[in-house]
C-alpha cells in the first residue's frame, strides 16, 4: 500500500525558519524517518512539497490516480483560508480515502488567526502540537487505518 504525504508552504524552511518554535531538524530528516517507519510496517511512501496552493491541490487529486491509498497533509499557513485544499480533501474523502492532516505546532495555542482549519473538518483526524514526532503520529494512524481497510476488504471478499 502506498501513503503520499503532502507539505505545504515553507515547510522546505524546517530547521532554518523559526526554529524556537519548529525546533532543528530539515524537512528531509523527517521525511527519512517516515519512510524507514512506513518500509519497516510493509508501506510504500511518497514526498511532495510545494510554497504553490495550486500544485498543492494538483498533487493531492493526483492521489485518485495514482495508487495512493492515504495521505498524510501539512497544509501549513493554507490550512487557514484554503477552500481550494479543502475541497481536493474532500473528493478524496468521497472517494474513500482516508486522510490525515499534521502540524508541528499546537495551532489553537498559537495566534488568533491559526485557530481554525479549514482542513480538519473533511479528514479522518487531525495531529497538533509533537513536533516532527506529529508526522510520526500521523504515519502511524494512517497505517493503522490502511490496515483496518485491508482486513475489512480481505474479510468481506472471504464471505
Amino acid at each position: 500500500m502506498k501513503i503520499k504525504v503532502i507539505h505545504g508552504p515553507n515547510l522546505n524552511m524546517l530547521g532554518i525558519r523559526e526554529v524556537q518554535l519548529y525546533g532543528p531538524m530539515k524537512l528531509e530528516d523527517i521525511n527519512k524517518n517516515m519512510e524507514m517507519a512506513a518500509k519497516q510496517n510493509g508501506f510504500d511512501i511518497e514526498f511532495y512539497q510545494s510554497n504553490h496552493e495550486g500544485d498543492i491541490v494538483d498533487a493531492i487529486q493526483e492521489c485518485l490516480t495514482d495508487g495512493t491509498d492515504g495521505l498524510i497533509i501539512n497544509p501549513a499557513a493554507l490550512t487557514h483560508y484554503s477552500i481550494a485544499v479543502r475541497d481536493a480533501i474532500a473528493a478524496l474523502r468521497s472517494n474513500g480515502m482516508p486522510v490525515v492532516e499534521v502540524h508541528m505546532t499546537n495551532t489553537a495555542a498559537r495566534e488568533e488567526f491559526r485557530h481554525k482549519s479549514m482542513i480538519s473538518p473533511v479528514v479522518i483526524g487531525t495531529i497538533t502540537g509533537f513536533g516532527p514526532f506529529s508526522y510520526h503520529l500521523g504515519l502511524v494512524a494512517i497505517m493503522q487505518v490502511l490496515n483496518e481497510i485491508k482486513m475489512a476488504k480481505e474479510q468481506k471478499q472471504g464471505q
